[in-house]
């Protein structure tokens, strides 16, 4: 697949803060202690374990800052399928740098491609249907963009980045503007003509007085595959449906077949396990 990696800035900004954070007040003691600054050397990314591939640019980025020198040669493309065994990368150049820059490098590349496989495990399970997977905004603090990215490379779709992008009526809002018609009528009044508006609900009750007013989409929250297939019939098309609240690959297929338009999941950015991934001498 073609996957146009984040803006160099965003990676920038991200795996400088990394490096920072690890550098500390006196830099890497350990390797300017042992490795004399001419050594050379030649490593290997390998990975450990079967996986989706996400963070390449990252990985890249994090010798780079540590060393423009360092070469980083990409042996397999963002969102590729790896095998235990299989070498993703090669890097060489000063070996102080390699090891300088290595952790937060394998940080990022584990950590993305971790999402990346877990969004793919769920990309998986309903490709026999129409639905999409997306993520949320249960993101790490300042990685939103890359772990979105990510989600991407693993076979998913994009739900809204922030607060700004798309008016996302939840359980709150409807509880302080008094009740979903009041929620539907103040976020039309304040949206503009480009700006999405999608409405939480947590019932088929609710569902109906969405449906006096229809909005962009409707969001089911934790709703089990028998009601959300009712909910389908009911909106007849006249809203994008998103299902949502403990989607699994497990639970996905029966919700994908319930006739949603998405399944969403926030732990494919919040907890997906890292996919195991090290740095070996070539």
């Amino acid at each position: 697949m073609t996957l146009a990696p984040p803006p160099g800035v965003m990676l920038e900004t991200a795996v400088r803060a990394a490096l920072v954070e690890d550098l500390g007040r006196a830099g890497d003691v350990t390797s300017e202690a042992i490795v004399p600054a001419e050594t050379r050397a030649r490593f290997a990314i390998v990975a450990r374990e079967p996986g989706v591939l996400a963070g390449l640019p990252a990985a890249r980025s994090a010798f780079a800052l540590i060393d423009p020198a360092v070469g980083f040669d990409a042996m397999a493309d963002e969102g590729e399928r790896v095998s235990p065994g299989a070498t993703v990368a090669l890097v060489e150049g000063a070996a102080r740098s390699i090891l300088t820059a290595e952790r937060v490098a394998l940080n990022f590349l584990g950590h993305l491609s971790g999402v990346a496989t877990a969004t793919a495990g769920i990309a998986d399970a309903i490709a026999h249907t129409r639905t999409r997977v997306c993520c949320t905004r249960k993101t790490t603090p300042g990685l939103r963009a890359l772990e979105k990215y990510a989600v991407r490379a693993g076979g998913g779709v994009n739900h809204r980045f922030g607060l700004d992008d798309a008016i996302l009526v939840k359980d709150n809002h409807i509880a302080v503007a008094g009740g979903v018609a009041a929620a539907i009528d103040r976020a039309k009044r304040a949206a503009g003509h480009l700006m999405p508006i999608e409405v939480e609900v947590d019932s088929l009750e609710q569902l109906a007085r969405v449906l006096d007013d229809p909005v962009t989409a409707v969001l089911l929250d934790n709703f089990d595959p028998v009601l959300a297939a009712q909910a389908v019939t009911m909106v007849g098309g006249r809203m994008t449906v998103e299902a949502s609240g403990r989607v699994t690959a497990a639970l996905a297929p029966a919700l994908a077949e319930a006739g949603v338009d998405l399944v969403s999941a926030g732990w494919v950015t919040h907890s997906a396990p890292v996919l195991d991934l090290g740095l070996d001498e070539a």
